[in-house]
């Protein structure tokens, strides 16, 4: 089975039903799931007019919009794989996905199309929608293994320059069916969307659940406290994705409209940072909801959740997920006892094969025993005597802010090559709002100009990725083998 068979319960099987309420230039419209399919077809023709087969590569370099779905669907439907790039990322970041990638194009709109590298094909949104609508809208299906590739998802690691983790068919299949029955979403739920699609929390949870249960999605461009209220109130959803940075700020929303909204929701989740205790708790208070909390990775999808039914743990992530087997190992390589922090290891259909183009970090991403692979996740956590798992933070140095990856030598690197600056690194300073910041310390000279540094980092980073703070120290400390003891900096604020 592909992915397409399992999209068919909804696109033909539910081909007259409204699937997706959307804003355009017009106001705000709507589509039936028959008229994604056909949108979609126009769109694979138009692919395949223009070279693109099976195995192939396409970026898709945007924001939140209908076409970057119609471009998805016919991208699985030809067997061309889907390469999201972040719709905030600058020219050094896209410049590395497409070089990596290698794609046959990069999709993208007219606002962006300067952060692509020159040199990289580059086809821009509406003019490849206003183009495909002149192909006919005939079903176009491909014979695909479950095992081929759907989807390259560029994460940060542990190496530093991010990597594309595989994800096939079967991941995305095994992962969307695993959270249709955990988290009982069907035909009944209206989910409103606002995560952004270039991320597997909005892609591989969000657009696919929608598409194989046949529910009705409105979709944002992205979130916004100032229009948050309006969509609740007119949309009336009954399922929400978010990361924790959403649910703090969803708290600023009056207690009426809070009340409203919760009594009309069936399912709040959250995920990609980890959900403090205190806001599910004040979560609670004012929605008159309790977040299901979970735990996935870009290269897993979702791999333990709390339950539906039964009690929602604050700081935990649940158990682990049908078909997910999960391994908590001390520094001796031992399972972990009861309390007891160690290494989260993973195994199960969702886990992808490894890293495109990468054989040596995907060597070093798997753990290979006689029971099989298991992907080392990087993350530690400790299991309870009744089997909640509870994240004890990250083995590596990645720092997640609002939901997003940021590796500090990213940023290390921009702000080593500004003049006056001797040495530079980047540490997590923690956030209410988004969780985490990247914060910058630096030994340099009197020549070092602070507001120039941070334009740099805007030029070449996303903002996400910008040091809030650049802290000047005398000196790094250091071990005696020249690592930064990043514990014993100066904390800031």
């Amino acid at each position: 089975m592909q992915l397409l068979d399992l999209f068919d319960l909804s696109l033909t099987g539910r081909a007259t039903e409204v699937a997706l309420e959307y804003d355009c230039a017009g106001g705000a419209s709507s589509l039936t799931f028959g008229a994604l399919d056909a949108r979609s077809n126009r769109i694979a023709r138009l692919l395949v007019s223009r070279g693109l087969s099976r195995g192939d590569r396409l970026c898709l370099f945007m924001p939140n919009r209908v076409e970057f779905i119609d471009l998805f669907l016919a991208c699985v439907k030809t067997g061309v794989i889907v390469v999201p790039i972040n719709a905030l990322y600058r020219e050094r970041e896209v410049g590395h996905i497409v070089a990596d990638a290698d794609p046959k194009a990069v999709v993208t709109t007219s606002e962006l199309a300067p952060f692509v590298p020159s040199g990289a094909p580059v086809w821009d949104v509406d003019e490849t929608a206003a183009a495909a609508a002149e192909y006919n809208d005939a079903r176009v299906r491909t014979a695909i293994d479950g095992d081929d590739p759907a989807a390259i998802v560029y994460t940060s690691g542990t190496t530093g320059r991010s990597k594309g983790a595989v994800l096939s068919h079967n991941n995305f299949a095994a992962n969307t069916v695993n959270l249709l029955a955990c988290w009982r979403i069907t035909s009944e739920d209206r989910y409103l969307a606002v995560l952004p699609l270039f991320h597997v929390h909005g892609l591989g949870n969000g657009v696919h659940t929608w598409l194989a249960s046949g529910c009705r999605m409105r979709l944002a461009e992205r979130f916004d406290i100032n229009r948050a209220g309006t969509l609740f109130e007119s949309f009336q959803p009954t399922l929400f994705f978010g990361v924790p940075t959403v649910y703090v700020r969803l708290l600023e929303l009056p207690r009426d409209l809070a009340r409203r909204i919760g009594e009309r929701m069936r399912l709040f989740v959250s995920g990609s940072a980890p959900l403090p205790a205190h806001v599910l708790e004040a979560f609670r208070a004012k929605f008159g909801h309790t977040i299901l909390e979970r735990y996935g990775m870009s290269e897993t999808l979702m791999n333990i959740s709390n339950p539906y039914e039964g009690e929602r743990r604050p700081g935990s992530v649940g158990f682990p997920l049908p078909g997910v087997s999960v391994r908590i190992l001390n520094a001796g390589m031992q399972p972990a006892s009861e309390g007891e922090v160690g290494e989260v290891y993973v195994r199960g259909p969702n886990v992808c094969a490894g890293y495109w183009r990468r054989p040596d970090a995907t060597a070093e991403a798997f753990l290979e025993d006689p029971d099989g692979k298991w992907f080392r996740t990087g993350d530690l956590a400790e299991r309870s005597a009744d089997g909640y798992i509870t994240l004890r933070g990250r083995r590596t140095e990645l720092i997640i802010s609002g939901g997003f990856n940021i590796y500090p030598r990213e940023i290390e690197d921009v702000l080593l090559e500004q003049p006056g600056v001797r040495e530079a690194v980047v540490c997590a300073a923690p956030d209410e709002r988004r969780g985490e910041l990247p914060v910058a310390y630096i030994v340099a000279d009197e020549t070092f100009d602070e507001e120039a540094a941070a334009n740099a980092c805007r030029q070449s980073l996303a903002s996400f990725k910008v040091p809030r703070a650049f802290i000047r120290v005398d000196s790094l400390p250091r071990t005696a083998l020249g690592k930064v003891q990043k514990h014993l900096l100066p904390p800031w604020k």
